[in-house]
């Protein structure tokens, strides 16, 4: 359970039901499912060109030919490249950063997929890069380092993902910095 415990998502009952559900209710799964996590730990890696999860060099979204290399689009984590592909809004291409700036944690700029940021931004032919990263501090500290630092002199167009109120959701439950968002993210509808 302590072992399970650390996983992203797992709490005290989360991890205690999982355990006892390979112990007790399933035993024979565990080969199997420790082989799978086994295969995939020597078969993946990351994608020498953004970060995402690949088999080979380059992961299957920046070797195919169907996408936009003319827009990327920059996320905090591999899971969020996913949310995006998932939604099927996007057809460009992604940087995944692996983290975010957090100097209370000690995540500073070197902890960061920068180098391979600045060598895709220097090689041209992106025209649009959209920052999709979390309507926090940790993620507006980030946006405005890429924007002072990483961004600084490139002729291209810098745009932000949209934060504001979940759709179905109300403005009584919706907290300070939602509706904030919302307010500044608004457009016209004439």
């Amino acid at each position: 359970m302590q072992a399970l415990k650390r996983l992203p998502g797992l709490g005290y009952r989360s991890a205690e039901k999982v355990a006892l559900h390979l112990i007790v209710e399933n035993p024979k799964a565990n080969a199997s499912l420790v082989e799978c996590l086994v295969q995939a730990a020597d078969a993946l890696g990351p994608c020498k060109t953004c970060g995402n999860l690949a088999e080979d060099e380059l992961c299957a979204i920046c070797a195919s030919e169907e996408r936009d290399s003319s827009q990327l689009c920059i996320v905090e984590g591999v899971t969020d490249l996913f949310a995006m592909e998932r939604a099927g809004v996007f057809r460009g291409l992604y940087h995944v950063l692996h983290g975010k700036l957090a100097p209370v944690r000690g995540v500073g700029p070197d902890n960061l997929n920068l180098q391979s940021l600045k060598k895709r931004l220097e090689e041209g032919g992106i025209n649009e890069v959209i920052l999709a990263l979390g309507n926090d501090m940790e993620g507006e500290a980030t946006c405005h380092y890429l924007n002072q630092d990483i961004f600084a002199g490139l002729e291209m167009q810098i745009t932000r993902i949209g934060f504001g109120l979940p759709s179905g959701g109300g403005v009584t439950y919706a907290d300070e910095v939602t509706l904030r968002s919302a307010l500044e993210g608004r457009k016209s509808l004439i």
